[in-house]
């Protein structure tokens, strides 16, 4: 073994909660209407009733997809007479989104570029 490789460890518990705290959010993020929620509250706060139309769906999906958002703390909400608005807690997840689009389109250059060999 060189002396920049450390021998493999099992996990602590801590390591594993963490783990799981990280895949929880992934899981969060890995529905599109709720990326589309965070990408149109990446700007500042907005009214749910805005969002229907965002998503694409009832105000009752809608919620359930804030909901799970908020549970996670990557949104808050705030009740304004009838009006619910709410607010991008995570805010390093358009960061994130920007990152995970740069992947994608690296990545689609290279297929592009194998297929076809090399560009000059």
């Amino acid at each position: 073994m060189s002396a920049q490789q450390q021998p493999f460890e099992l996990p602590t518990p801590d390591v594993r909660h963490r783990l799981q705290a990280r895949s929880d959010v992934f899981k969060a993020l890995g529905h599109p209407a709720r990326l589309a929620i965070v990408e149109a509250l990446a700007p500042g706060e907005m009214c749910v009733c805005q969002m229907t139309e965002l998503v694409g769906s009832d105000m009752s999906t809608v919620s359930k997809h804030l909901a799970i958002l908020r549970n996670l703390g990557i949104v808050s909400m705030e009740k304004r007479g009838q009006q619910v608005w709410y607010e991008l807690d995570m805010t390093c997840a358009p960061g994130f989104i920007s990152c995970v689009d740069n992947f994608l389109r690296n990545a689609a250059t290279r297929r592009l570029d194998a297929l076809h060999g090399s560009r000059p």
